[in-house]
Parts: structure tokens; C-alpha cells; sequence
């Protein structure tokens, strides 16, 4: 009967080094944090979505499985940063290589009503749409903007009660208008 439990069970050596890893994994993202700034777990870009998640999981392994040195963890994690670092400098240095690596945003609702050939190619589907305005306290469509699907998987909305107001075109700059083309 113990040994069916012995999964809720660990020794005390097994909780010492867990605690240890715990520590030291915290230690070295808080210095990898400083070192790269806030964007290590930025939600920019789809990249860097990809890339926080990744250090999750290199940070849970490290502290949780016990086969998995600490040093391992953090050269994993040294790894992941640069690799996001080095990325995050190209795409800046490069549109070519942006436009490879980085989705671009697109929209899914205007002034003029709901861009369902947008739904369908973001595979978005009209009530996440509606669900997105009512989670931004929209009373009325006509009070909607935009909605733009972002890079990272969130919805945007920009909406206003006061519908005489003009939305300026620089807040949609690099937004697509139109659905992307189907490979």
C-alpha cells in the first residue's frame, strides 16, 4: 500500500537538491534578466514568445528533474538568451530577415464592420472575436476601431465611446490589411 504513494513521497536529499537548483536557477535568471534587459520575456514578437516558453521549460527541468545538472540549466539558459539576443539585433538590423522570422499583425475588425476573410485565415473565429470586445468593455460595435491580431496571439482593441474621434494611422503601421496568402 506505502509503495503505491510513493509518488506524493521524496526523500530528503531528493528536496535539498531540488531546493538548491531552485536557488541557484533563480539567481542566474535574475543576473540573465539584468544583463539582457526586460524583453528576455517580452511577448514582442512570436520568437519571443517561443523563446520564453523555452526558458520555462529548461528552468522547470533544471529544478525538478534531478538528472539535469544545474550547470546544464544554465548553459541552456545562457543559450536561449543569446540566441534571442542575436535574433532580436538582426531583425532589427535587417527587414528581410524580419519578415522571415516575425509574423505580422493583421486586422480583424475596422470601422466599416468584421473582415471575415481575415477570421479565416487567422483561423480566428467571430465569437473569440466577440468574446476579445466584450473582455475590452465594449458596449457597441460602432465604438470599435480596430481589432488587430499581434504577432504574439493577442487580440487589440481599440475602441472609443466618443465615435467623432479620428484614429491615427501610425497606430496601424506594419498591421496587414488584408489575409495573408495560403501556401
Amino acid at each position: 500500500m506505502l509503495q503505491d504513494l510513493d509518488w506524493l513521497y521524496a526523500d530528503m536529499d531528493k528536496i535539498l537538491i531540488t531546493l538548491f537548483s531552485t536557488i541557484l536557477i533563480y539567481i542566474v535568471v535574475i543576473l540573465i534578466t539584468r544583463l539582457n534587459g526586460l524583453r528576455t520575456f517580452a511577448k514582442m514578437s512570436s520568437f519571443d514568445f517561443a523563446i520564453t516558453i523555452a526558458i520555462g521549460s529548461v528552468i522547470a527541468s533544471t529544478m525538478l528533474l534531478h538528472k539535469e545538472s544545474v550547470v546544464q540549466g544554465v548553459v541552456g539558459l545562457a543559450t536561449l538568451v543569446t540566441l534571442q539576443f542575436i535574433v532580436a539585433r538582426t531583425r532589427i538590423k535587417s527587414d528581410v530577415f524580419d519578415t522571415l522570422i516575425t509574423n505580422k499583425p493583421i486586422l480583424l475588425m475596422d470601422r466599416q464592420g468584421i473582415i471575415y476573410e481575415n477570421l479565416k485565415a487567422t483561423r480566428v473565429t467571430e465569437d473569440d472575436l466577440y468574446a476579445k470586445l466584450r473582455e475590452a468593455n465594449v458596449l457597441n460595435r460602432s465604438q470599435v476601431y480596430a481589432v488587430v491580431l499581434e504577432t504574439t496571439g493577442d487580440m487589440s482593441v481599440l475602441h472609443s465611446e466618443d465615435t467623432s474621434k479620428k484614429l491615427e494611422s501610425e497606430i496601424l503601421k506594419g498591421v496587414q490589411l488584408v489575409p495573408p496568402k495560403s501556401n
